[in-house]
């Protein structure tokens, strides 16, 4: 029940011991503080290496090649690996139970023309499995699909920022554009979450390109994605198979890393896993130390008030009032001053974060460094639950004292 009397005795000590409550405030306010600092900063590095790898699938897995460097089998070093539609179906073909998608990959640079507006862009050419490869989002219109591939259609499949250079605010779905002298019909617009450059791309079916434009059956990488159901470490395997047996197929020295090399998320994901554990269990053990040094303090605080408060409550038992009454006087004072202190910490640590922002991703790779109010709240009430009990333990001692002996304390 509400008691207006008590929390009035209870504004006039605080009142009365300004410094002792700031001081007891303060040393909760800190450690809040600072456990927010450290949560959101940790977070801040986690988000900075999801939002690295945001563009692509967690799963997927990347084929490129370039030169020898090592002679191998009577082949000499600096010869040019090239890849083949060969190539892309033994890996189809070989792996089809570890694989969810997969595609091929043309990279060419074409100038996209609509009107009297034309600009350079990155026209990538692709098997319809690449959209869930590279997280597109379709705003408009389709993807690429398999009749494309079969029909070698020319159609396009334009980023947002393409549509917004060449067509402004007018429709661009169903136009036609002129792609380094063809004309293609737009089928979609995409949007993605890798950024400006990112939608500054085009999509072609990988068929048309490699009849267009070269009238050749090679392809610049393989990507695919391995299916989901494969634990990290098996992925891992799976990936370092396809290299091995891809090398020996294309006569490729072992350990000729230059010539060619898989990119294989799960690797990257791993190596992320280990990292933002390892993060978390320091800033777990520096944030439990800033708690307990913050419980050491309000206790220190604690004992110091109820030995200068021991005549007062002598005084009060002489009055008449009940040993529960002090205590619980003593208690709702300590978690009064815990609480606003803690409220006070968690509100300036989560300013300072949203302060920060992204002004230490260049340098320091921290992204929006944020943090769940639910772990701040838990760590301030750890706090309280020890403000009551630092308050708890000395008052009841103090309040279960002769008053002849509380009035005599020095």
């Amino acid at each position: 029940m509400f008691d207006i009397d008590r929390w009035r005795e209870i504004f006039q000590s605080i009142n009365k011991n300004r410094l002792r409550s700031v001081m007891s405030g303060f040393t909760v306010a800190f450690a809040i503080l600072l456990f927010t600092l450290l949560f959101g900063i940790s977070n801040g590095l986690g988000n900075f290496f999801k939002t690295a790898f945001a563009d692509d699938a967690q799963n997927s897995m990347f084929v490129r090649v370039w030169r020898t460097t090592k002679p191998y089998k009577g082949l000499q070093s600096g010869r040019a690996v090239q890849l083949k539609n060969d190539d892309y179906n033994f890996v189809s073909d070989t792996y089809a139970s570890k694989i969810q998608y997969q595609s091929a990959r043309i990279y060419k640079n074409f100038v996209i023309k609509y009107k009297n507006e034309a600009s350079s862009y990155r026209v990538m050419a692709v098997n319809p499995d690449h959209q869930f490869l590279e997280k597109t989002i379709i705003n408009e219109g389709r993807y690429l699909n398999e009749r494309d591939i079969k029909q070698k259609s020319k159609v396009i499949v334009i980023g947002r920022l393409i549509k917004k250079d060449l067509f402004g605010e007018k429709p661009a779905l169903n136009k036609r554009v002129n792609v380094n002298g063809s004309s293609f019909l737009i089928i979609g617009v995409f949007s993605d979450d890798g950024g400006d450059n990112e939608e500054r791309k085009a999509f072609i079916p990988l068929t048309t390109a490699q009849n267009m434009y070269g009238n050749n059956d090679y392809i610049s990488q393989i990507a695919l994605g391995y299916n989901p159901k494969l634990s990290t470490d098996a992925a891992i395997a799976f990936g370092n198979k396809m290299e091995r047996d891809l090398r020996k197929k294309m006569n490729i020295h072992p350990d000729d890393q230059s010539a060619l090399s898989v990119r294989n998320m799960a690797e990257a994901n791993k190596f992320v896993s280990t990292v933002s554990f390892a993060l978390f269990i320091i800033i777990i053990f520096i944030g439990s130390g800033t708690l307990i040094a913050g419980i050491i303090g309000i206790s220190n605080i604690m004992i110091f008030v109820i030995k200068e408060r021991t005549k007062e409550f002598g005084i009060r038992k002489a009055l008449g009032a009940k040993p529960s009454s002090i205590v619980g006087m003593v208690v709702q004072e300590s978690v009064l001053i815990t609480t606003i202190a803690g409220y006070a910490g968690l509100t300036l640590g989560t300013y300072l974060l949203s302060l920060i922002g992204n002004s230490l991703e260049e340098k320091y790779f921290i992204k929006d460094p944020s943090v769940s109010s639910g772990l701040v709240i838990g760590a301030t009430i750890v706090l309280i639950v020890s403000g009551l009990i630092a308050g708890y333990l000395p008052a009841k001692r103090a309040a279960n004292i002769k008053p002849i002996e509380a009035l005599r304390a020095d």
